[in-house]
């Protein structure tokens, strides 16, 4: 039995999750009203749908957020992580015209980021069960 949950293409079986995370530049406190945080969430589901991405879950600090999601191998990550910079900051100083005070010349994000895979299981795990595919090899021999 696969220590994984599995999805499949084509041509592949993979696991591909991930954790990330966008600031606010200068750190602006901009997230302190639900209906901003609510639309977030709604703009990088939206985008996500178009990228083919599947959010596990996003949740916002005062000034930045953190989202886990699930995606296939042919995702082109910088693509998918500017769409969501781009239109989010489009469209939240849209529809929120009162953030525009807090931003610094109508920058939202930060223009770094931090993304990490995040398996499914520890590394010890993950190495444990490497290092006994040599004894499978030998079972039978």
């Amino acid at each position: 039995m696969s220590p994984y949950n599995l999805d499949k293409g084509q041509h592949s079986v993979y696991s591909l999750y991930y954790h990330f995370i966008q600031v606010v530049k200068y750190r602006k406190k901009v997230f302190l009203n639900d209906a901003i945080v609510d639309f977030l969430k709604m703009k990088i589901r939206e985008i996500s749908e178009t990228f083919n991405v599947d959010v596990l879950d996003i949740e916002c600090d005062k000034d930045h957020f953190h989202m886990l999601f699930k995606a296939t191998p042919l995702l082109n990550i910088t693509k998918y992580v500017n769409a969501i910079k781009t239109i989010t900051s489009r469209e939240i100083q849209r529809n929120f015209p009162d953030v525009k005070n807090e931003l610094y010349n109508n920058e939202f994000w930060a223009p770094s980021y931090f993304l990490a895979t995040s398996g499914q299981v520890t590394l010890d795990v993950l190495k444990e069960y490497v290092d006994s595919q040599e004894a499978k090899r030998h079972e039978g021999l």
